[in-house]
């Protein structure tokens, strides 16, 4: 039996025991292949390569006449670019399950990195003679503007957050309940920087107020020491001060943040109460904790001008992704040389004469 205070170990079952399920689904080659990756690959990803899989054997099956269960892995070696390239095409509009979809160029991407990883494995093994997949460029990706809190936003956002009226009628008597618990949510996203993921498996023992310090389990499972300002401590011990009064929790649920139900708080939680609270104080930005990640990202690299130590801070692998955090400098100087850059250079001599 799985120890519920293990956020990760419980989402790790919980997507293997989905896989097993969704996998009656696939031709039967394909539970080899997530068999085989699962000392590589994490149980999301696996996860997702059966979503992806689903959706292009069942594609597969309308253009070839033929029905998924019956398929060998021979299939794999009769695909042509073609096909391949007219899957990516039917990505844009189509149905599944009886319900319509689509993919934008991010989403085409991981299903064709999907089909790759599949023909790559069978093509390793020399059970197929070709990998087809392999030869098709990555649909080309744009980048999407980073969006993020500026200036005066983030302490509008706090102080919003720490009102005794931020909402009205319902909403509001949840929000009396909960700001200690949302106030601190929020300040841990804009001081730290973590993940939504990595925030919601926090337990408290996770946490040394004396040193400032908390453990978080970064991807692919590393635990990773991070730090925090006293704003943040201050939030978080408000917090753990009103969650200890809170009797109706179990005496041995070790989440730091719990929901109404006094359970461990969902992603999905967390998502909808950042969306609450920042439409209130920034309606024309979507902000989601990903971009409560980038704000810090941001504001960590004009302080230090060090993109390096923002990737270690945000667990980047790759530098590169770190970049993205501090576009926004490069805006800054934008703005401040179309201030230096004088159009009409005797203007202000002429005016003196």
């Amino acid at each position: 039996m799985l120890d519920k205070n293990n956020y990760y170990a419980t989402r790790n079952q919980q997507a293997d025991e989905k896989i097993e399920l969704l996998l009656l689904d696939l031709p039967t080659f394909c539970m080899e292949f997530i068999y085989g990756t699962s000392n590589n690959t994490s149980s999301l990803t696996r996860l997702n390569y059966v979503y992806d899989l689903r959706i292009f054997f069942d594609y597969l099956s309308q253009i070839k006449k033929i029905e998924i269960e019956k398929m060998q892995v021979s299939i794999l070696d009769e695909l042509s670019s073609f096909d391949v390239e007219r899957f990516l095409n039917y990505l844009s509009s189509y149905k599944f399950n009886g319900k319509h979809h689509s993919c934008d160029e991010r989403g085409k991407a991981r299903k064709l990195a999907t089909i790759r990883a599949l023909c790559k494995y069978f093509f390793a093994k020399d059970v197929i003679k070709s990998n087809v997949p392999a030869k098709i460029p990555t649909p080309k990706i744009h980048e999407k503007e980073i969006i993020r809190l500026e200036g005066d936003e983030v302490e509008k956002l706090l102080n919003y957050a720490e009102s005794d009226d931020a909402f009205t009628g319902r909403k509001n008597a949840y929000h009396s309940k909960l700001k200690v618990r949302d106030y601190a949510i929020l300040s841990l996203f804009l001081g730290t920087g973590i993940r939504i993921s990595e925030l919601v498996g926090l337990n408290v023992d996770d946490f040394d107020f004396k040193n400032m310090s908390f453990v978080v389990t970064r991807k692919g499972g590393n635990r990773t020491i991070l730090y925090f300002n006293e704003e943040v401590s201050d939030a978080l011990c408000n917090w753990l001060d009103y969650r200890y009064d809170l009797k109706e929790i179990d005496s041995d649920e070790q989440a730091m943040f719990i929901s109404m139900k006094n359970k461990r708080i969902s992603a999905r939680a967390v998502q909808v109460l950042v969306k609450e609270y920042t439409k209130e104080v920034t309606p024309l930005k979507r902000i989601t904790p990903h971009k409560l990640r980038s704000t810090f990202g941001t504001d960590l690299y004009r302080q230090t001008g060090d993109i390096y130590a923002v990737a270690d801070f945000l667990g980047h692998k790759d530098v590169n992704t770190t970049r993205k955090h501090y576009a926004a400098i490069s805006q800054d100087s934008r703005k401040q040389s179309a201030g230096i850059v004088q159009l009409r250079k005797n203007q202000t001599s002429d005016n003196n004469q």
